[in-house]
């Protein structure tokens, strides 16, 4: 499921498949997506790349294009693969930096960027 917070700048995506269940924050705001695996029992951080990440507006409609059309091609699906390395606990500053919803999405998780 995906949710739009408009205005704060944040969407939501909730993915529940078993092993393979995650959630994603997409913070437009402070300009980070935190996803965060279940069965890693992890957060991975990346930075929002402009040219990469669709915009705020456009997800909505992507998600309502896909939805309405079930199976629909877009050049702007998102793919990203994360190759861990060290890991470490968010603190004060990283919470500041990748803001409040990151924040509750992974303390107490290993961050890795």
């Amino acid at each position: 499921t995906m949710t739009i917070h408009n205005e704060e700048h944040i969407v939501d995506v909730h993915v529940r498949s078993g092993v393979y269940s995650s959630d994603t924050i997409f913070d437009y705001t402070h300009g980070y997506i935190a996803t965060r695996l279940f069965s890693r029992n992890a957060c991975f951080i990346m930075k929002i790349k402009k040219e990469l990440i669709p915009e705020l507006q456009e997800i909505g409609h992507l998600a309502f294009e896909r939805e309405t059309m079930k199976d629909v091609y877009s050049p702007n699906n998102v793919w990203a693969q994360f190759q861990p390395g060290n890991s470490r606990l968010g603190n004060f500053k990283d919470w500041i930096l990748y803001g409040k919803h990151i924040e509750n999405l992974c303390t107490g998780l290993p961050l890795y960027q």
